[in-house]
């Protein structure tokens, strides 16, 4: 069997992500087969067994994600056309009071902290925020099976396969959507379940069939929901919490 490079098969199997995985070769924190590994760019046998040592499981476990009800107004990730990055809402005055993490903040919660994911500026709702590269990977990586529910609100005359075309047929950039699942809520009201997040999809894809759409709200990614967050505030993800 072809030997792979060490650090990729760390972040296939969600021990951490490949910039983690060097960092924790460079250290010495690495054992194949229960010895310790310390050379970048080493490659196993995919069978043979990764584990990581108690220095490293230790800093993985400080690492937190936040959870943002991100108000429009604020870019996802760099400030840009001066916009203000939703990280600036991160700070202990916004902290939902009903959060019910153990965590204290503190703005080492800040250091290397990054949107696992895009919310657009004139979208609202759920962001995930995070310093830990296993969850990045798990919502945005090649792979990720995760989907994404998002309330959004339109004005127009939808087409008269529109529906059925939001929920699998159309196309954008050149390339076929994978099947979404969309329904409506109420008369001006559309509910979009996603497993891709294209920039601006849900918008491109209402144009298509005939509408515009005037609000976007995302409420959930994977098993976690935005819930009783108030636009603004934020809160730990919990020990408990899975996507």
């Amino acid at each position: 069997m072809e030997k792979v490079r060490l650090s990729k098969l760390m972040s296939e199997q969600g021990l951490c992500s490949r910039r983690e995985a060097d960092s924790y070769i460079e250290r010495g924190w690495v054992l194949v087969d229960g010895k310790p590994v310390t050379e970048l760019g080493t490659r196993i046998d995919p069978a043979q067994r990764i584990t990581l040592n108690r220095a490293a499981q230790a800093q993985q476990h400080t690492r937190v994600t936040i959870l943002l009800n991100k108000p429009i107004g604020y870019v996802s990730g760099q400030a840009e056309d001066n916009h203000k990055p939703a990280v600036t809402l991160i700070n202990a005055a916004s902290r939902f009071t009903g959060d019910q993490s153990p965590l204290r903040f503190s703005t080492a919660n800040l250091k290397g902290l990054a949107p696992a994911g895009r919310l657009d500026i004139d979208s609202q709702g759920l962001l995930v925020l995070t310093q830990d590269g296993r969850i990045a990977k798990q919502l945005i990586g090649e792979d990720s099976a995760i989907d994404k529910e998002y309330l959004v609100r339109v004005q127009g005359k939808i087409a008269g396969n529109g529906l059925q075309m939001l929920n699998h047929g159309l196309k954008l950039d050149g390339e076929a959507l994978k099947p979404a699942r969309v329904s409506w809520q109420n008369d001006d009201q559309l509910r979009f379940i996603l497993h891709e997040g294209k920039k601006r999809q849900i918008r491109r894809m209402c144009e298509l069939v005939g509408l515009k759409v005037t609000g976007l709200k995302r409420v959930r990614i994977g098993k976690v929901k935005l819930g009783d967050l108030p636009t603004g505030q934020w809160r730990y993800l919990r020990e408990d919490e899975k996507f």
